[in-house]
């Protein structure tokens, strides 16, 4: 696997060895040990996660401010841009954000480590999204910031995205809760 840094530290694009013939092609999608040495992350996940969205769709920026999740990402079909913001008010990076177009035909998957807000904007006619999690759903801790607030300046390449009411009633990063 190659390790390809982004405009955060600590969010990694995670490229796997692709195994290809006359036949198709094999890749291990995940393997502990190897994303251990390779990046110096011990994450253990306890949840995955897919979603299936049309062009067009935003599901984001969603983090929990309690039980926060480190998320492993990648799209089984179709491609999307992947966003992480950092959500460490003690980070000489808060507010600021890494955006990385995954899809199934660059089978790149990104890192978000704990503490960062995660969102997506599908660019394909259709997109699955499965990400593994280090820790569980906590609705109650949910929290949304707004995908369009000017402080983040976010070129999502898309202007009127379909939002759930969640993500439209996102909070901008000044009135956000933050972690530390």
């Amino acid at each position: 696997m190659n390790i390809v840094p982004t405009a955060l530290p600590e969010v990694l694009i995670i490229e796997p060895k692709v195994f290809g013939d006359d036949r198709g092609y094999f890749f291990e999608s995940f393997n502990a040990r190897n994303f251990a040495e390779a990046t110096g992350i011990d994450a253990a996940f306890v949840q995955d996660n897919q979603s299936g969205s049309v062009a067009g769709v935003l599901r984001g920026l969603h983090y929990q401010i309690r039980h926060p999740q480190g998320k492993l990402v990648r799209v089984a079909s179709g491609a999307i841009l992947d966003i992480a913001v950092d959500m460490r008010r003690s980070s000489p990076n808060f507010g600021r954000h890494a955006a990385v177009e995954l899809s199934s035909a660059n089978r790149r998957q990104l890192w978000v480590p704990p503490g960062f807000a995660h969102g997506f904007v599908v660019k394909s006619e259709f997109a699955e999204v499965l990400y593994k999690t280090t820790d569980y759903w906590h609705p109650e801790h949910e929290r949304s910031l707004l995908w369009n607030d000017p402080a983040l300046g976010i070129d999502w390449g898309v202007a009127e995205p379909t939002l759930s009411a969640k993500d439209r009633d996102g909070k901008v990063l000044a009135e956000a809760e933050s972690y530390g």
